[in-house]
C-alpha cells in the first residue's frame, strides 16, 4: 500500500493528499518520493529511448513519432524558469507556468524570452500554485492556481482581466489542475480536488457540465491531471493517481481506458502520468513520470515511446505538462529540468 493511499485512510484530506501528488515534485529528492507515491519503482524506468518498430500494430496509420527541435530554459537570471509545470501557445507566442517564481513567463515561437506577469500573492493578477494554462480564440490568457482554487484571466500581454466564471461558476472550481480551451470556445477543467471533469461557456461564464468523482473505476478519478479535446469532440483526461487515460464522450459518457494494454484492463505502463495532447486524427501523446512520453493510437495502441532519465536535449527529469499546437508541434515541461522541451 503506497503512501497516499495511506495518508487518505488516516483521515488526512483528499484536498491535501492530492496537492501532496501535485507538489512532491518540489522536493529535492523527487525520483525518491514518486516512487513511494505510485508504488512503482520510477527510477528504474524510462531510462532508455525506445521506439516501437515498423509493422507494431497502429505503427502504420500515419503516426509519426516527434523529433526534438527546441530547448527553452528562459532568460538566465531573472528570467529563468523555475520548476515550469505548464504551457500553451497564443498569439504566436510560448506562455508557461513558471511555478516556482509563481508567474507566467512568455517567450516568442523560437523560445525568446519576451516578458513575464504575476508574482506570488493571493491578490488580483497573482498567484499561489500556477498550473493550467490555455488561450482562447480572442487571445486572452487563463492560468489555474491551484492553491486558490480560482483561473484568472488575462490579455495577451499579462495585464489581469478577471476572474475567470459567473458566481456559481467559481463556487463549482476547487482545485482547479489542466485547462484546454476548444475553438468554440468552451474550458474543459481537471479539478484535482474534487475528482471532476468541469467543462465551462467562456462567453457567458457558466458550468455546462460536470462529471467524474472519486474512485478507481471505469468513470472515476483520483487526481485527475491532463486534458485534451479531440476533432471529434471526445475528451481525454489523464487520470493520475489510477495511472491511466479515460476517454469520454462530449457528453461525459465513458469510452475507454488507455494504459497500453489490448483492453485497458492490465497492468498499465504509465506510472503517474500527467499531461496529454492530441496529434493530428489520431496520435495521443501523454507525458509520464518515468521521464517518458508515450504515443497511442485513439484505441490505445503504444505506437511510440521516447525520452529517458538525464538532462541532455532528447531526455527529461519528470515530464508534467504537454501541449499540441495546431501544427502538431509537441510542448512539454520537462519540470526538475527546468525548461521547456518542443519536438516537432
Amino acid at each position: 500500500m503506497n503512501i497516499i493511499i495511506k495518508l487518505a485512510m488516516a483521515g488526512v484530506s483528499r484536498s491535501l493528499v492530492y496537492k501532496l501528488m501535485i507538489g512532491i515534485i518540489f522536493i529535492g529528492q523527487a525520483t525518491f518520493f514518486t516512487s513511494y507515491l505510485m508504488g512503482r519503482d520510477v527510477a528504474s524506468l524510462g531510462q532508455e529511448l525506445f521506439t516501437l518498430a515498423p509493422g507494431t500494430p497502429g505503427i502504420d496509420q500515419g503516426i509519426s513519432q516527434p523529433q526534438f527541435s527546441l530547448v527553452i530554459h528562459g532568460a538566465f537570471g531573472e528570467g529563468q524558469l523555475v520548476k515550469p509545470m505548464a504551457v500553451t501557445t497564443a498569439n504566436n507566442r510560448i506562455y508557461v507556468s513558471d511555478t516556482g517564481n509563481h508567474r507566467i513567463q512568455v517567450f516568442d515561437m523560437n523560445g525568446n524570452f519576451l516578458f513575464h506577469f504575476g508574482q506570488v500573492g493571493r491578490q488580483e493578477g497573482q498567484f499561489h500554485f500556477p498550473y493550467g494554462i490555455a488561450g482562447d480564440s480572442e487571445g486572452r490568457i487563463y492560468v489555474a492556481d491551484l492553491y486558490q482554487s480560482k483561473i484568472s484571466v488575462f490579455n495577451p500581454e499579462g495585464e489581469f482581466l478577471h476572474y475567470f466564471g459567473d458566481a456559481e461558476a467559481q463556487k463549482a472550481i476547487d482545485g482547479p489542475g489542466d485547462i484546454f480551451i476548444t475553438e468554440d470556445n468552451k474550458l474543459y477543467l481537471t479539478d484535482i480536488n474534487q475528482s471532476k471533469i468541469l467543462i465551462f461557456d467562456i462567453a457567458e461564464g457558466n458550468l455546462l457540465l460536470e462529471f467524474g468523482e472519486f474512485g478507481r473505476s471505469a468513470g472515476q478519478f483520483y487526481a485527475p491531471n491532463g486534458v485534451a479535446v479531440d476533432r471529434q469532440g471526445n475528451i481525454w483526461v489523464v487520470d493520475t493517481g489510477n495511472q491511466r487515460v479515460q476517454v469520454f464522450d462530449q457528453e461525459g459518457k465513458f469510452l475507454r481506458i488507455i494504459n497500453g494494454t489490448p483492453d485497458g484492463t492490465g497492468d498499465s505502463v504509465l506510472a503517474n502520468p500527467r499531461g496529454v495532447g492530441i496529434r493530428g486524427n489520431n496520435a495521443v501523446i501523454v507525458s509520464n513520470l518515468t521521464h517518458t512520453i508515450f504515443g497511442f493510437d485513439q484505441q490505445g495502441v503504444e505506437v511510440f515511446r521516447f525520452g529517458g532519465l538525464g538532462s541532455m536535449n532528447t531526455q527529461f527529469n519528470f515530464p508534467n505538462g504537454l501541449h499540441v499546437d495546431e501544427n502538431g508541434h509537441v510542448y512539454i515541461t520537462d519540470t526538475i529540468n527546468q525548461r521547456v522541451v518542443v519536438y516537432r
